[in-house]
């Protein structure tokens, strides 16, 4: 007897081929020191390597467009139009020369290079507008998430969606829930555990569906998330150095961020019910472990107050809507452009467009504290925003690192000099630019097996790639858009995502014998298969040439 029970447990320790590989990127993976101490190592070979480079006086010659000096002719008070015309002449349009403009290497190891160190450490934080971006961004999600709206929601939609449609519900779930990332892990994915499980379907699918969705499509989203307004600015902070005019904003990829979130929900749909379901069969109840947890079901009181609250927070929505409409959309409302009256183009309201989402967060989560009595009274709304901040010292600390890495690399002139050498390099052997975005696509997949947050890889990645690109005529739209098709589909396999011993104790909930291997060969379609699919979708946007997002085209003008 004893022999017959050690067996079956021996059996699942001999490993096959991928399940070596996946141990080898564990191993790695391990290894990998925290994004602080990386961005302190970067920032110190920085440092090294521009002394080095200085010294052996590296340097790029490189042509450059400068307006030449255009002659205005002064106004005076009082005066005239030309021809009886009372309209403003039209601004005189400079004349461009092209020259020639050596770039040489910048050490920071000689008297100017320690005094920038020393006297802009303070001002290069100040002058990184992501932690503003984040801060302000994280009131309103936060309060929300902390009234438990967000958790509500998922509920919700969940326990209304048609049997049918109910995969492609929990996957687009997962994906929007990317604005308040917690809520789609510890929400959804036991949710969409119980979901299936209700219907007779194997939990496991759930499972994977959810992770699936919150995860492989992190950063693409129907609705502008924090993430979109850091990375807007990173890229901003970077694109100065090759176009000090060019300046992107939260929308540049919104209309392709609202079209691949529903095209990854279409996919994993099929995967999940095509692909991952048939394998793992019919749910058999006594996988599960004696002891394993009941999932929560809320009391009817606990119904009750949710479905009030959700009531609440729509009312609340609906009066902070009319206000912003108010002030947007009625002539010579603030937020439109003074000049012209624009309100997608260049205007105040695209300008506040994070936080008047933010705001519109806000506002329904008052609501639904309010009318759940999850968050009553102005002092436990403050401790709501100050709970979210407090969760985001880690991160603040980071942008710190990084807004000095990024002050650095630029002040060498590196980005600059391996951007020009890279893009003489890539136009002498004509390879095209789809053919380089593609290999982009790759390269960050492969980064993100062993780095998979957004922001950390993004400012390692953009001031080489963002000036890079730019060079060889590629706006930084289009660079930002191949980012995020890469940086999702490898989340759900790799090792070094947070989330993953969460999930895996979910998983043993219902399948007791269920360990990391378990999640990531129930994850491995969903990373190939949306990785091709999302390249060729990618590919298709391209060709056609439908811009990004508001004034965002798919090659510079």
């Amino acid at each position: 007897m004893n022999a017959k029970s050690v067996v079956p447990d021996e059996q699942p320790v001999k490993k096959g081929g991928m399940q070596r590989v996946l141990d080898g990127i564990e191993r790695v993976g391990n290894k990998v020191p925290h994004p602080a101490l990386i961005f302190l190592a970067l920032i110190v070979i920085v440092i090294v390597l521009s002394q080095i480079l200085s010294w052996a006086g590296t340097s790029v010659t490189t042509e450059v467009a400068e307006p030449a000096t255009v002659q205005v002719a002064p106004e005076y008070e009082g005066g005239s139009s030309v021809a009886g015309n009372d309209a403003p002449p039209a601004p005189a349009i400079p004349d461009y020369t092209v020259k020639h403009e050596t770039i040489t290497a910048e050490s920071l190891l000689t008297g100017d290079g320690i005094r920038f160190i020393f006297t802009t450490a303070v001002q290069n934080f100040n002058d990184f507008g992501v932690v503003a971006v984040i801060l302000v961004a994280m009131i309103g999600v936060g309060v929300a998430e902390e009234a438990g709206l967000i958790a509500a929601l998922i509920r919700k939609m969940v326990k209304v969606a048609p049997k049918g449609a109910i995969t492609f519900i929990i996957v687009l779930l997962g994906g929007i829930s990317s604005v308040a990332s917690d809520a789609g892990y510890l929400v959804l994915i036991p949710l969409g555990a119980a979901a299936f499980a209700s219907l007779g379907r194997h939990p496991l699918a759930g499972i994977a569906a959810a992770y699936a969705g919150v995860s492989a499509a992190f950063f693409v989203n129907v609705l502008i998330t924090p993430a979109d307004g850091i990375i807007t600015e990173v890229t901003n902070e970077t694109i100065k150095l090759v176009s000090p005019d060019t300046h992107l904003n939260v929308t540049h990829n919104f209309y392709f961020s609202i079209a691949a979130t529903l095209f990854c929900a279409a996919v994993m749909t099929v995967i999940t019910e095509r692909l991952l379901e048939p394998r793992l069969g019919k749910y058999d109840p006594s996988e599960a472990p004696d002891d394993a947890p009941v999932d929560h079901k809320p009391s009817e009181e606990e119904m009750k107050l949710e479905s009030r609250g959700l009531r609440w927070s729509v009312y609340y929505l609906l009066v902070a809507v009319a206000i912003v409409s108010a002030l947007t959309f009625i002539p010579n409302a603030p937020l439109r452009n003074p000049d012209t009256g624009e309100i997608f183009g260049s205007s105040p309201f695209m300008s506040s467009l994070l936080f008047i989402i933010s705001m519109l967060f806000l506002a329904a989560g008052l609501g639904y504290g309010k009318g759940a009595k999850s968050l009553t009274g102005s002092t436990n709304v403050i401790n709501a925003i100050v709970k979210t901040f407090n969760g985001l010292g880690g991160l603040i600390f980071l942008m710190l690192l990084i807004a000095q890495f990024i002050a650095y690399f630029n002040y060498t002139n590196m980005s600059t000099l391996a951007a020009t050498g890279l893009a003489d390099l890539l136009e002498r052997a004509d390879i095209g630019a789809l053919p380089l975005l593609i290999g982009f696509i790759l390269l960050v997949f492969i980064i993100d097996l062993i780095m998979p947050g957004v922001i950390p890889k993004w400012a390692i990645l953009a001031p080489i790639f963002i000036p890079l690109f730019y060079r060889l005529g590629i706006a930084p739209q289009t660079v930002i858009a191949a980012y995020r098709v890469g940086d999702g589909p490898a989340n759900v396999i790799t090792p070094l995502m947070v989330y993953l011993p969460f999930i895996v104790l979910v998983c043993q909930r219902y399948r007791k014998k269920a360990g990391m291997g378990t999640v990531v060969s129930m994850m491995l379609p969903y990373t190939g298969i949306v990785l091709v699919a999302w390249t060729l979708f990618y590919i298709a946007w391209y060709l056609i040439g439908i811009p990004w997002g508001p004034s965002a085209p798919v090659h510079l003008g």
